[in-house]
C-alpha cells in the first residue's frame, strides 16, 4: 500500500526476536506484509525459543535499542508502531525516550509478560516503569486477561469483571484499552474494546488447541490497520478478524503442540478491506 506521493506506508515493530518463527518480530513482520505494508523492526531481545519453549533470552543493550529506533525514525516516515516484549526497566527507559524523540502518531502496546510456554518475558519490577512510562505513549494497550491481572494486581480477572478492569487500566494513562479474552473459558472469545467513549466486545466462537503469537498477531494486525487509517474501532475489530483467520489456516511446525498461525493466508489487506466484519460487535455503551 502506498501513500498518495508513492511512498509505502510503513509499520514499525518493536519486540523480541523469536527464533521458532511463531510470535515476536517473525509474527509482526509476516502481519505487516499481509496488510500490504512496509515492515521495519528494532529488536529488543532474542529468544532461543521452538514449539516447545523458551530455553533462553538475551536483552539488547539500551544503546542499540536507541540506534535502531534512530536509524529507522530519521530515514522512514513511520505510519504506527507496535510494541513487544520488554523484558526490563533499561529497556523500557529506551523504548520510551525514543518514543518522545520522535513522537510518532499511532502507537500499539501489547504488554507481554509470559510467553505461551509460560515463560517470564518481563521482570517483575519492570511493570511500574511500563506503566508509568509507555502507557501515556500510547494509542491503545492490549493486555491478555492474566497481564491484565498483574498490571492491576489483582488474583484474577473474567467475564463478570472485564470491564471494570479495562476502565481502571485506562485510568492508569493508556488512550484505549483492548482487553483480550482468549484466557476465558467458554465458547467463545470475547475481546473487550474501551476506548473512553465506549465499550465494545468483538465475539468469536473458539477455535481448538493452543495458538502461538496469537498476542502479537493482533497487536500488529491492530497497528497495520491503523497505519492505512483505519479508526481503532474498526482497526480493532478486524484484527480479531484476522487472528481468527490465521488461527484457523494454522499449523504445527515443530514437535511441540503449539498452533502457529498462517499469517499469509489472507493476504494483500483482504481483512482490513473487508466491509462486513466476521466477528460479533456488541455495543455495551
Amino acid at each position: 500500500m502506498q501513500h498518495p506521493d508513492g511512498r509505502p506506508v510503513c509499520a514499525l515493530t518493536i519486540a523480541g526476536s523469536d527464533s521458532g518463527g511463531g510470535a515476536g518480530i517473525q509474527a509482526d513482520l509476516k502481519t505487516f506484509a499481509a496488510f500490504d505494508l512496509h515492515g521495519l523492526s528494532a529488536i529488543t531481545a532474542i529468544t532461543a525459543q521452538n514449539t516447545r519453549g523458551v530455553r533462553a533470552v538475551q536483552s539488547i543493550s539500551p544503546e542499540l535499542i536507541a540506534a535502531q529506533l534512530d536509524a529507522l525514525f530519521e530515514d522512514f516516515a513511520v505510519d504506527a508502531v507496535k510494541i513487544g516484549m520488554l523484558g526490563d526497566a533499561r529497556t523500557i527507559r529506551a523504548v520510551a525516550a525514543g518514543l518522545r524523540r520522535h513522537a510518532p502518531a499511532r502507537v500499539v502496546l501489547d504488554p507481554v509478560m509470559i510467553a505461551t510456554s509460560g515463560a517470564a518475558l518481563i521482570d517483575p519490577e519492570a511493570i511500574d516503569t511500563l506503566t508509568d512510562l509507555l502507557f501515556p505513549l500510547a494509542t491503545v494497550i492490549t493486555p491478555n486477561l492474566p497481564e491484565a491481572a498483574r498490571l492491576l494486581r489483582c488474583d484474577n480477572i473474567h467475564e463478570g469483571t472485564a470491564t471494570e478492569a479495562a476502565q481502571s487500566l485506562r485510568r492508569m494513562g493508556a488512550a484505549a484499552v483492548l482487553l483480550k479474552g482468549g484466557h476465558a473459558g467458554g465458547a467463545q472469545v470475547v475481546d473487550l474494546l474501551d476506548d473512553g467513549e465506549r465499550t465494545l466486545r468483538f465475539v468469536h466462537d473458539r477455535l481448538p488447541g493452543e495458538g502461538h503469537g496469537t498476542g502479537c498477531t493482533l497487536a500488529s494486525a491492530i497497528a497495520a490497520d491503523l497505519a492505512r487509517g483505519a479508526s481503532l474501532v474498526d482497526a480493532c475489530g478486524r484484527a480479531c478478524d484476522y487472528v481468527h483467520a490465521a488461527f484457523v489456516a494454522g499449523y504445527k511446525p515443530g514437535q511441540g503442540s503449539l498452533v502457529v498461525l498462517d499469517h499469509l493466508a489472507t493476504r494483500a489487506g483482504q481483512v482490513a478491506s473487508a466491509p462486513t466484519p466476521l466477528s460479533e460487535r456488541v455495543d455495551e455503551s
